[in-house]
């Protein structure tokens, strides 16, 4: 009989220490194994590291990445002249970014028909670059007649989704597409403290499918806290009976942290706002106000209005959101009809687009 040769015992691969420069990832809690084939190391489940592998700096790649290319943000502020549309721009971003500030004189005749005027500036904090472009309108709502006065505004939006669309079909396309398309629209509300006025509910009736619409209720310090709780609900109210969608939507809620979020936002809207880019001297402190007979309006201040809400939502919370929304909502729409219209784009491979796809 042969000899028997006992297997050879090979040793266990050092386990990679972590890197004493990553931060440890959040602790998860054990959960359990069942149901048929639990502890399994199948497909579907999760397998146990034996070590520390480095998947949770993806967060951190992602944020260096998108750090050094920047953010673009398009807002587009819709209203009457003199509700303050461009003070309150400046007043979101702390800046002056809007067309006023840029050369705008109080000479400058109102315009006979609406005009689409944009201006961009490049806004930086904590490292964070956003090259933020402000398209105003100024002309809707200040003639005798305003029937129709949404068409260009509606024509505007949707020649930035096409000249998106044409970017995209490119055959040499470039790294990055520049993004002009709008991803909010702040719709200033005059504070009659009656009901909304025809125009307003046409406005929103024909560009709520097409960008996001945030209603927000101008100079609400011309209201008493009593005539800014009606009017907020009479808004609500009348937005809900005309079938008017303003963003965010209940359709686009994700899951149910998402819909109790936005529940809570849509309870609130439209935000009453008060906007300020002169500082008052308040109990020892530099706040952002307006001076009245009665004291100081201070903006921040959420028992004066909701200018911080609104701040906090359109910024700190859903910045991202409304251009997801943008991006895969309304420009979607927008790019299936077209080419379904016309049976698609062909691809432009001309000399001089390839060479300006390529800049």
């Amino acid at each position: 009989m042969s000899e028997i040769v006992p297997p050879e015992v090979r040793p266990k691969p050092a386990v990679p220490a972590k890197p004493s420069h990553v931060a440890p990832p959040a602790s998860v809690p054990h959960m359990p194994p069942h149901g048929p084939g639990a502890g399994s190391q199948g497909s579907g489940g999760g397998s146990t590291l034996l070590g520390y592998v480095g998947i949770d700096t993806i967060i951190e790649q992602m944020r260096k990445k998108t750090m050094k290319t920047g953010f673009d943000f398009n807002i587009m502020v819709v209203g009457q002249s003199g509700l303050g549309k461009s003070t309150l721009v400046n007043t979101l971003f702390k800046s002056q970014v809007s067309r006023r500030s840029s050369g705008w004189s109080r000479d400058d005749k109102i315009p006979k028909t609406v005009e689409i005027k944009s201006v961009s500036h490049v806004i930086e904090e904590g490292g964070v670059k956003m090259k933020l472009t402000v398209i105003d309108t100024p002309g809707f709502g200040d003639q005798i007649n305003n029937e129709n006065c949404w068409e260009p505004i509606s024509k505007y939006i949707n020649e930035q989704y096409e000249k998106f669309l044409k970017e995209e079909v490119n055959i040499a396309r470039k790294k990055r597409i520049p993004d002009t398309r709008v991803h909010c629209c702040l719709y200033f509300i005059s504070p009659t403290g009656h009901s909304l006025r025809q125009l307003d509910v046409e406005f929103m009736k024909h560009l709520g499918r097409a960008v996001n619409i945030i209603p927000v209720i101008a100079k609400a310090d011309t209201l008493t806290p009593e005539e800014k709780t009606e009017f907020k609900q009479r808004v609500r109210k009348e937005l809900e009976v005309c079938g008017i969608e303003f963003y965010p939507q209940k359709e686009f809620d994700e899951d149910m942290e998402d819909k109790s979020d936005n529940d809570k936002i849509r309870e609130a809207m439209p935000f009453a706002v008060v906007g300020s880019d002169k500082e008052y001297q308040v109990n020892g402190k530099r706040v952002l106000g307006r001076k009245t007979a009665w004291g100081i309006v201070e903006v921040e201040n959420p028992n004066h209005c909701e200018f911080s809400l609104l701040r906090d939502f359109l910024i700190r919370s859903h910045l991202q959101d409304l251009k997801e929304v943008t991006h895969n909502i309304h420009y979607e729409t927008y790019r299936a009809k077209r080419l379904n219209d016309n049976g698609g784009l062909h691809p432009i491979s001309s000399s001089s687009d390839t060479q300006e796809s390529n800049l």
